[in-house]
């Protein structure tokens, strides 16, 4: 009996995903279903840093830009880098193109070490004890020319993580983890 509800789990749970997928516009649907390279530009806010990289060449992710993605978004303050998990780019890709945008991402915040976390816990009421951001899973931006509330609706409707809207802070908060909103 146990086999069978692991078996009707997997199959629901896979049904449920290629719903999800479908529901998406067809030129997004077919940009993340196609093997093709996903290309992003980043201009990290704290640094005055661009980063141009096709961080997945269509089949597999290329880990030595990666790399170069894992040190923009490190901890400024601190200058610590942490391995940020790949899925955080793929949604902020698929965001992208639902939103027909090439422009690059602001990036206000990426990775912060458990100290700057602690730090700005201690100043702000907004920032989560056990942030994504000190597990290397989230990040804080918006993209020039974008209305901030439509990027939150594109992240909103990938259902791919959390979402947080901070219009007064003029960012936009999305996460690796559960599908949750604030």
């Amino acid at each position: 009996m146990d086999i069978i509800d692991q078996n009707r789990r997997k199959w629901l749970g896979v049904g449920a995903a290629t719903l999800g997928l479908s529901l998406l516009p067809s030129h997004v649907f077919a940009a993340m279903t196609t093997p093709r390279p996903r290309v992003l530009r980043f201009q990290n806010i704290n640094t005055g840093e661009f980063l141009k990289t096709e961080f997945f060449d269509g089949r597999h992710y290329n880990k030595s830009e990666l790399a170069r993605l894992n040190h923009l978004f490190r901890d400024h303050r601190s200058d610590k880098v942490k391995t940020i998990d790949p899925k955080l780019f793929d949604q902020i890709y698929l965001l992208q193109m639902m939103m027909g945008s090439n422009k690059p991402i602001q990036l206000i915040s990426g990775y912060r070490s458990l100290e700057t976390n602690n730090a700005l816990r201690r100043t702000s009421s907004g920032v989560a004890k056990k942030s994504y951001h000190t597990r290397g899973q989230a990040m804080d931006f918006h993209i020039e020319g974008l209305q901030l509330s439509n990027i939150r609706k594109a992240a909103l409707k990938m259902k791919a993580g959390g979402v947080g809207y901070y219009p007064r802070s003029n960012f936009v908060h999305i996460d690796t983890g559960p599908a949750r909103t604030w």
